[in-house]
């Protein structure tokens, strides 16, 4: 897995996006589609407080790839996202025909920290993209920024204890 300067620039301001979402009262979760040519094309965070848990970030830029890009733009776009793909956003990613992913951490990660927390398991199951759409390139985590969203992942269930 190579992480570029490009692809750690947008992964950082994922994280960004994730304390926005916390800062509101919600899931930390940020996402940022880029274009082939590196042009940020849109961005998002979680919007779940309210009770609708399908308000997630990756799952609104597929629809917002769906309705602005072609199917060629699409394909060569990338997703980065602070937390790997719930089966959900991997499946919206992949009806839209979405390129590569790239995350800060794991859907494996966030599990290992809701258990150390305590936290109930998710009715949804965590599973790996690629166990959801394949012929994607799917790269993460990436430990540099994995502590961070930890942190924030942290203070998003501390307020619950």
């Amino acid at each position: 897995m190579a992480i570029s300067n490009v692809d750690m620039k947008h992964l950082k301001r994922c994280v960004e996006l994730a304390k926005i979402a916390l800062e509101k009262g919600d899931e930390p979760f940020g996402s940022v589609l880029v274009s082939a040519d590196g042009e940020v094309l849109a961005e998002d965070h979680n919007h779940v407080a309210g009770g609708d848990y399908t308000q997630h970030p990756e799952f609104a830029l597929a629809r917002w790839a769906a309705e602005n890009l072609t199917p060629e733009e699409r394909g060569k776009a990338t997703v980065y996202t602070s937390g790997e793909h719930c089966p959900m956003c991997a499946a919206a990613h992949g009806w839209v025909g979405l390129g590569r992913i790239v995350y800060a951490s794991s859907s494996e990660q966030l599990v290992e920290w809701m258990n150390e927390m305590g936290v109930a398991p998710s009715r949804v199951r965590n599973l790996p993209i690629q166990e959801v759409i394949r012929d994607t390139v799917v790269e993460g985590p990436v430990p540099e920024l994995a502590e961070e969203v930890r942190q924030l992942q942290l203070g998003f269930y501390a307020k619950d204890q």
